[in-house]
């Protein structure tokens, strides 16, 4: 490198060229020869420790690197050194928040409530929900109690009573019901051999042949195994030959090999 920029320098052809040629030739050098210190290299400076491997030095947490020394880093009252070589080099204490001008501001924390373990927010005390920035007493309606999540109206109903017009109204379990305790969907179910009607739990109808099939839909039962619903009965499967049940044991199918043809089983063709 040091060759090619003599070799510039002597052939500059006019004299009033040869400052700028001096000057660009100065730029590709100083490229090819940064100053020590920049990376944590060279004499090692006030206020540095030696890295334990690979050589060189790093400044001390509070200080950071300005040519081949290591400076004081500005760290304003309820910050701390982050020891980071990019941004400010410092961050706001926990309970604080960065504020204009370089300074660390106390994050307001109204009545009845505390700073979340992050340091970053707060958090509305039991009892209490956040009402924009501030905390409100949650009131409670006759047969609720507190909930968990203070986003919405902070308290949930009793078993056995629904949220209706802020207030906790009874649920309505017919005869032959339950409830479902769901957080949402059917308040309430048919015991087993009822089926839902009109609001009602009426009892299944069981034909012969028929099990009670707890599925929430359909008649509330299904044929046994070898036989078909065929209105509300079950009537016993006829198989032709060559022919077995499907898994579900109320429908069949052919056999491999045979075709199904007016209602028989015949070899394929």
């Amino acid at each position: 490198m040091s060759g090619f920029i003599a070799t510039v320098i002597s052939r500059t052809p006019a004299p009033g060229l040869g400052r700028a040629v001096i000057v660009a030739a100065g730029m590709i050098a100083a490229l090819a020869f940064p100053v020590l210190g920049q990376d944590g290299t060279g004499p090692l400076p006030a206020n540095a420790d030696a890295r334990s491997y690979g050589g060189g030095w790093n400044c001390t947490l509070g200080y950071r690197v300005a040519g081949e020394a290591c400076v004081a880093i500005d760290i304003p009252e309820n910050a701390y050194a982050t020891g980071r070589s990019f941004g400010s080099g410092w961050a706001c204490r926990r309970g604080y928040e960065e504020a204009g001008r370089g300074s660390c501001a106390a994050i307001p924390v109204p009545d009845h409530a505390f700073l979340r373990s992050s340091g970053y927010d707060w958090q509305c005390d039991r009892g209490y929900r956040q009402d924009r920035e501030g905390c409100v007493p949650i009131v409670l309606p006759d047969n609720a109690f507190l909930a968990e999540d203070t986003s919405g109206s902070g308290w949930t109903c009793e078993r056995g009573f629904s949220a209706s017009s802020g207030a906790c109204v009874p649920i309505a379990v017919p005869e032959n019901g339950y409830l479902t305790n769901a957080n949402y969907g059917d308040e309430w179910a048919c015991e087993r051999g009822f089926l839902e009607i009109n609001g009602r739990c009426d009892p299944v109808a069981l034909p012969e042949n028929a099990f009670l099939d707890p599925a929430s839909y359909g008649p509330g039962w299904r044929c046994e195994r070898g036989f078909e619903t065929v209105d509300t009965a079950c009537v016993a499967i006829q198989l032709p030959t060559n022919a077995h049940l499907e898994r579900s044991g109320n429908t069949w199918r052919c056999d491999r090999g045979f075709q199904l043809a007016d209602g028989e089983c015949v070899l394929g063709r």
